[in-house]
């Protein structure tokens, strides 16, 4: 059997993916810009031809004038979402980190894209009458992959956590995204059964994912585990274990160190022009001046946890609740350490998306 699929998305400003998977061709991955998005797929079997032609998502992506520009003047992507703002962090701080945030990524040359929905459409790319909203407002849902159709049919106002994140920046051929860390399986999943979706989404969403390891109140590892299962490729840069949110350390080793950017965007090209499909996890740890120790984290964590079970929070409403006790028992002193590992992350996603981008230039390390 012979498959050829592409993908192809065409709007001014925007870019997509377009795969060609069969024949003597390898397997590339590519921009263009879009006006319409296609998926043409044609499996040819000895005795069978199937043509199939499907409208996708391209209706419900907005894109900001800022990201249009930077499409038309070559410059690369790259990903943020929304959850951080709405749910991660206070307000006036979130607004504030965010705006920080995009202005360090349009420093190094590359084009931030927040991503949030608002009014029955995925917006890539906000402005800042839309960080305000998502920043001040207690009506934002968190959007997962699960959520996705609901609020997009139902107009609501929703902030996209990493796996929704990862779905909206494929669909708009965005290739890296920047967060803070990465959900994944929280303590007591053996009983629970309480694993991030982002997990999975790592699994079937071609996405580099910038992060500082995973948050430091999972099961980390337990969840590098599950990536591995799930053949989820882990790199790390500026040292060999992988970070853990807060801490720097986790006491987990990376799969791969690839301090270089150009290095880490080979290693990516690579995957995905080999055709395994998924995304690939770049831990980077926060800067030691801001880090917390492990030791001090752990027994905030445990006291978290257990004011969560007493008082019957579970879901999605978990990781919200631990974030704001752990600033709470830290007089703010946590806030700071994430404020700074999220603009640290985007340093290194920045010059990750310049070296995808521009494989020929290099741009040194990460």
């Amino acid at each position: 059997m012979r498959v050829v699929a592409s993908l192809a998305l065409t709007a001014p400003g925007r870019t997509a993916l377009r795969q060609q998977v069969g024949g003597n061709d390898a397997p590339r991955l590519h921009s263009e810009p879009w006006t319409s998005l296609g998926l043409h797929t044609s499996v040819n079997h000895t005795t069978e031809s199937i043509d199939m032609v499907a409208d996708l998502a391209h209706s419900w992506l907005t894109c900001s004038a800022p990201v249009s520009a930077a499409h038309a003047a070559g410059r690369p992507l790259v990903a943020l979402e929304s959850t951080i703002i709405a749910h991660g962090m206070p307000y006036p701080e979130n607004i504030r980190t965010a705006r920080e945030v995009e202005a360090l990524i349009r420093d190094l040359g590359a084009e931030p894209a927040t991503i949030a929905l608002i009014g029955g459409r995925i917006h890539i790319g906000l402005s800042d009458d839309e960080l305000e909203l998502l920043g001040r407002s207690d009506q934002v849902h968190k959007v997962s992959r699960r959520d996705l159709p609901a609020m997009l049919a139902g107009g609501g106002l929703g902030a996209t956590t990493v796996a929704g994140t990862m779905i909206c920046a494929a669909l708009a051929g965005i290739e890296v995204f920047v967060t803070g860390g990465i959900g994944g399986v929280h303590r007591g999943a053996p009983e629970t059964f309480d694993i991030s979706a982002d997990l999975q989404e790592l699994a079937k969403t071609s996405v580099a994912v910038v992060c500082a390891g995973a948050k430091s109140i999972l099961d980390i590892g337990l969840t590098l585990e599950y990536l591995e299962t799930h053949g989820v490729p882990v790199l790390s840069c500026e040292q060999d274990n992988f970070a853990a949110f807060y801490t720097r350390d986790s006491g987990f080793r990376a799969d791969f160190r690839l301090d270089d950017a150009a290095e880490q965007a080979r290693f990516i090209r690579t995957k995905w022009d080999l055709g395994l499909v998924g995304g690939v996890v770049l831990s980077t740890p926060v800067p030691e001046a801001a880090a917390m120790t492990f030791e001090e984290i752990e027994a905030l964590t445990q006291q978290a946890l257990a004011e969560a079970t007493a008082q019957g929070i579970t879901g999605k409403a978990v990781t919200p609740f631990l974030l704001a006790r752990i600033k709470a028992l830290t007089s703010g002193r946590s806030l700071a350490t994430n404020i700074a590992l999220v603009k640290h992350n985007a340093e290194v996603g920045a010059r990750l998306a310049l070296a995808l981008a521009h494989p020929e230039r290099g741009t040194g390390a990460a």
